[in-house]
Formats: structure tokens, sequence, C-alpha cells
């Protein structure tokens, strides 16, 4: 199932993204780039799965999905940026300004913005609840960032927002988009929210740059994950999925 998930992602990224042939064929070819290099896709198949999880299918969630990947990639480009964490590369791979030059970068991933509202138009159902939702948790992804630069000490802040955000935007859109109740979609937020603390949590191990020790973060992260699956409880539908990524996710080795 997860298989055919990420070919439905990758289809329909190719599907709403310009064709880099197109004019002016840097832009629409950095866009590709941004988009098409290594990504695990980790937020369409929150999406995916909570469109199930409600009682919606995954072809419900397609546009949802791609949105919350654009956006996603857009906070990327942006983040590698001189300005900002200055890396020349992303996935193993040239970041976007090293490879097509800073000004590039910028208009690429502001294109990539706007493209992720502009696909929420195709979505079935609930089209206001979705712009909201990816406009609300995409300014909290700039909020975290403008926090992380200021280096502010406020961790919590910083984890919720620059982190956390974009789990709770794939999930709650996947719960829009497959029809879910407003009960099932704050069930779906809760469960987001504490996912991606985890998922920051274990990133910290990965890298070894954790502001706590090694086992107070994995503590936290195990705690999370708890919580996570705990607001699942609350939704009546196949959570199996949902709490597959979970597992895999506190797990991971990369």
């Amino acid at each position: 199932m997860e298989e055919e998930n990420l070919k439905l992602i990758e289809s329909t990224l190719d599907e709403v993204l310009p064709r880099a042939d197109e004019r002016p064929n840097i832009l629409y070819e950095a866009m590709r780039y941004a988009v098409g290099t290594g990504g695990k896709r980790i937020r369409p198949l929150i999406c995916f799965a909570a469109a199930e999880a409600v009682g919606g299918k995954c072809e419900d969630a397609r546009y949802p999905a791609a949105a919350i990947e654009l956006l996603h990639n857009y906070t990327l480009v942006h983040d590698d940026l001189p300005a900002m964490d200055n890396d020349t590369e992303r996935r193993g791979q040239p970041s976007v300004w090293a490879k097509y030059g800073e000004a590039n970068a910028i208009l690429a991933a502001d294109a990539l913005l706007s493209l992720s509202c502009r696909v929420l138009a195709y979505a079935p159902r609930n089209i206001r609840q979705l712009v909201e939702t990816l406009g609300e948790k995409g300014v909290g992804v700039v909020a975290g960032q403008v926090e992380d630069i200021a280096a502010t000490g406020d961790i919590a802040f910083i984890y919720e927002h620059k982190t956390a955000d974009l789990f709770m935007a794939a999930a709650v859109m996947g719960g829009w988009a497959g029809g879910g109740s407003v009960d099932e979609i704050e069930a779906l937020r809760e469960f987001a929210l504490n996912l991606g603390l985890a998922f920051q949590y274990q990133d910290d191990l990965l890298d070894d740059d954790s502001p706590w020790p090694r086992a107070e973060t994995e503590r936290r992260a195990a705690e999370s994950t708890a919580v996570a699956l705990k607001a699942l409880e609350r939704i009546s539908g196949d959570t199996s999925r949902l709490r597959r990524i979970a597992m895999r996710l506190l797990g991971r080795k990369i």
C-alpha cells in the first residue's frame, strides 16, 4: 500500500509542477529539482493515512498531499540559503541555491509556495478548511524559523512550529479531504503535533545535537510518540497506517 501511495504522490507532483522546458525554464527546472531530490514524502504519506483513518480514500487527499510536499520543499530551499543555514548540499545533492544561484533559489521557493496554494483548489471537499490549515501552518513554520535564528532559547516554540506544524498540516488536511468530523480533525491535530515533536527529538539524536542529554532526548521521543498514538484512539476508523508511520519514525536511523 505504501508503495502505491508513493507512486500516487509522485504522479500528482509531476502533474502539478510546471514542465521544465517551459519559459522561464531555469525557474521550472529549479522547482522540479527542489521537489525531486530524494525526499522521503513523510508528510504526504501522513496526509493519505489521515484521510483513510476518517473513512476517506487516498485519492481524496492527493492534492492536499502534494500541497504539503510543495510547501515543505519551499521551506527547505529557504533554509539552505546563505542568509539562513548556508548549506551547499541537501539530500546528498547540491542545494538549489548552490546549483541555480541564490536569486533563482529564492524565486523557485516563492513559486513552490504559491503553487501549494493553487493545487488545493482541486481537492474534492472542504477547500476553505484546507487553505486555512495550509496558510496557518505555513506562517507557523516561518515563525519557528525566526525564533530559531534569533536564538531565543524557546525550544518548545521552535520545535512545535519549525517542525511539528507541517506534520499537523499534513494530518489535518488529510482529515478534511477525507471528510472527517471536527472531533476527528482535533484528534489528528494532537496526533501530528506529538509525532512532529518526536520526529525532531529523533533528529536531534541522529545529529547528536540535542539540547538535552541522550537519555532525556530518547525519553522525550518515546513519550511524544505514546501521546500521539493515544490520540488516535479517538478516531473510530482504521488508524493502523498512522500508527505504523509513528513507530517507523521513532526507530529511524536516517
